[in-house]
């Protein structure tokens, strides 16, 4: 199958790593041309995953078009704030494409001026494409060095097409499983974002190992909450794309919310740590989304507020979790 990846981070480069050593076509192309050089000449994304080399078959490309006129599946592979761009870019450059099946984001987080989920955005820019998401507890180094792991394909698109799709990608060092609910896998890997910082929250206020737990059960009673009140299937969080990623990003040392929030715990200011940054932390955007959708559509989410409240509104951290302790007591 011949696939397309559209960013090179490590998210991006890590799926491509796994799609040819499965013996596709792939495509690799980088948001810069300075990168696309980079990446041609010395076989490896320094910037993003120093040490894993690109297969000799990975093709690295700059320009959209002749990239595209081939590809069946499209990957964008890019932070959420900029899907939308994104895909702008790829419909510009459809004009000769006749292949393309499906289009999935790689992307965890919701737009924050419209709290669209990732599928919803594709589908608003290219409406004319099956859409959704290739989602679940993936740290890119491990996939890219052949290690194993699951992901969910959800997409509205038809069932023969999700399970060929499936099929291409799957092997001995990824899983993946399909699922119809678009909304409940890209949610659960959004808000797993967020507690992921609450998290790192916990640690750099070195609460120890009952904060942690208390706050992951908590965590995902309120995922299954919101989720459900925005549409979503519950059951869909307790697998790879709620709970497994919640665990996954939790727990991680990789994981940049997670060490995003522990830096906050620590004492570090958010505008400081924001500033200048090369990688994304997905979950502070995503927050003031989430918060924002939660607002309007009167949901509780009492972990969310207090990420909110510390990330932007400047609450000390021991007081949010001060706070939360002593909310009004009730039943499991």
């Amino acid at each position: 199958m011949n696939f397309a990846v559209i960013g090179a981070g490590a998210w991006g480069t890590a799926m491509a790593i796994h799609l040819s050593n499965m013996g596709h076509t792939v495509t690799l192309v980088p948001r810069r041309f300075e990168q696309a050089l980079a990446l041609s000449s010395s076989r490896e994304n320094v910037d993003y995953l120093p040490g894993v080399p690109l297969p000799p078959s990975l093709q690295v490309g700059h320009e959209l078009v002749p990239v595209l006129m081939e590809a069946e599946v499209v990957l964008l592979a890019c932070p959420a704030q900029a899907l939308r761009a994104t895909a702008t870019k790829v419909r510009e450059a459809l004009g000769l494409a006749t292949a393309l099946k499906l289009v999935l984001s790689l992307a965890k987080g919701l737009e924050v001026d419209t709290h669209l989920r990732p599928a919803e955005v594709i589908r608003a820019v290219l409406p004319d494409y099956p859409a959704g998401s290739l989602t679940g507890p993936t740290n890119a180094e491990e996939v890219a060095r052949g290690l194993p792991a699951a992901m969910v394909l959800a997409a509205d698109a038809p069932q023969a097409l999700l399970e060929s799709v499936q099929t291409e990608i799957s092997g001995a060092s990824l899983r993946v499983y399909t699922s119809t609910d678009v909304a409940g896998a890209e949610f659960g890997g959004c808000l797993k974002n967020i507690y992921a910082i609450a998290a790192g929250i916990c640690d750099g206020l070195k609460l120890g190992d009952n904060t942690r737990a208390a706050m992951l059960t908590r965590a995902l009673a309120e995922m299954v909450r919101v989720g459900q009140a925005l549409g979503a299937q519950a059951e869909t969080f307790y697998g790879l794309s709620g709970f497994g990623d919640l665990v996954a990003t939790c727990h991680g040392g990789w994981s940049r919310n997670r060490q995003f929030g522990e830096q906050i715990g620590a004492g570090a200011k958010v505008v400081d740590l924001m500033a200048h940054r090369k990688t994304v932390v997905e979950g502070y955007k995503t927050t003031a989304a989430f918060y924002g959708l939660c607002q309007d559509r009167g949901i509780e989410a009492p972990i969310l507020a207090e990420v909110y409240h510390t990330l932007y509104d400047g609450k000390v951290a021991a007081k949010a979790l001060r706070d939360l302790m002593l909310r009004e007591l009730k039943q499991e």
